[in-house]
């Protein structure tokens, strides 16, 4: 169990810098961006790159998620150095999951519905990119746990 728990803290790490990495550029890169479109456009954008984000924020967050609640399931039951910092990872991946639920699962059907006028989508985009930014605080809080987690067993 020692090993699964190092591997695991390993991988949790290097998947919550990597999400991290990438929530960070969605939200300095195209949430400015967005901002500036007229409603038709940014509705004619999202439609196209909506899905794909989709399809590349869902496997990276489901995955830093799903290694970082592993982690602190096996380093707190393996009783090893570090696994108080490794379960607060794990909570702090997980609340990134229920934000989604929360929020942007809602948000972005609003987006996709294409209804919006355009003060309802400055104010969409405004609650969009306040959750975006909570969600990042909250992966950097993991992100940062779980090198604590992963220093420990030095």
């Amino acid at each position: 169990m020692d090993l699964v728990c190092e591997m695991l803290k390993l991988t949790s790490a290097a998947a919550l810098g990597l999400l991290m990495g990438a929530l960070l550029a969605e939200g300095v890169l195209f949430v400015p961006y967005w901002r500036t479109l007229a409603p038709p456009q940014f509705f004619t954008l999202h439609k196209e790159f909506g899905p794909r984000l989709y399809r590349f924020f869902a496997p990276l967050t489901i995955g830093a998620t799903s290694f970082s609640v592993l982690a602190a399931v096996a380093c707190v039951l393996a009783e090893r150095p570090g696994r108080w910092a490794t379960l607060a990872a794990g909570v702090l991946a997980g609340s990134m999951v229920v934000i989604y639920f929360l929020y942007f699962k809602g948000g972005n059907a609003r987006f996709a519905g294409g209804r919006l006028t355009a003060d309802e989508l400055a104010l969409e985009l405004d609650r969009w990119a306040w959750w975006h930014s909570t969600r990042v605080v909250l992966g950097i809080l993991a992100f940062l746990a779980s090198l604590l987690g992963l220093n420990a067993s030095r």
